[in-house]
């Protein structure tokens, strides 16, 4: 949980290191906006993706289930600087499948945490794979890194890709790309 007011002083510290006046009129309310942010871009740190993945319906069709293209925006934990992008999520069911909101919601939840980017990939697959018992998952994120882009080497437009799989999707190569087909062969 946020604790609203430790992120105030602490914003209020950063501040005057930066030689700001906390006093000054755009500044006097920051603290608080900062820390009403924080709640919102952090609010994956009191979730689990269990809540989103409990929820199965059956089916006889076990053929792949793919969502593209959910974006996603998370905050780098070495800079504190956002990185944004899009997820890709395929798995073949074993007999049950989720709803497909549920798997954008999988990502938001990993996504509003401090995170790396290559982490994020294996929880998301880790938690398909824990929570739905497919027959494997593949799961790749695109995303561009403000640490990249507006500090450090300043490359912008450069993404970073990452990819997990699981089950099916690790021992079968055609499955992989297959998927990689089906979200438009991007890499």
């Amino acid at each position: 949980m946020v604790n609203q007011k430790k992120i105030e002083e602490a914003v209020k510290l950063f501040l005057e290191g930066i030689g700001e006046d906390i006093t000054r009129e755009g500044l006097i309310e920051t603290p608080e906006r900062i820390a009403r942010m924080c709640t919102e871009l952090f609010a994956g740190m009191d979730e689990t993706a269990k809540n989103h993945l409990q929820k199965t319906f059956s089916v006889s069709n076990n053929d792949i289930v793919l969502e593209k293209d959910i974006t996603f925006y998370s905050v780098c934990e070495h800079h504190l600087l956002p990185f944004y992008g899009k997820a890709h999520i395929a798995y073949i069911p074993d007999g049950k499948v989720v709803g497909l909101s549920k798997l954008a919601r999988t990502v938001e939840v990993y996504a509003k945490r401090p995170q790396i980017q290559e982490q994020m990939t294996v929880q998301i697959a880790e938690a398909l794979m824990e929570h739905l018992r497919p027959k494997g998952v593949m799961v790749m994120l695109e995303a561009e890194h403000m640490c990249m882009t507006m500090r450090g080497i300043r490359k912008p437009g450069s993404r970073t890709v990452t990819i997990a799989k699981k089950g099916c999707f690790e021992e079968e190569p055609k499955l992989q790309d297959y998927f990689l087909h089906l979200i438009g062969g991007k890499i």
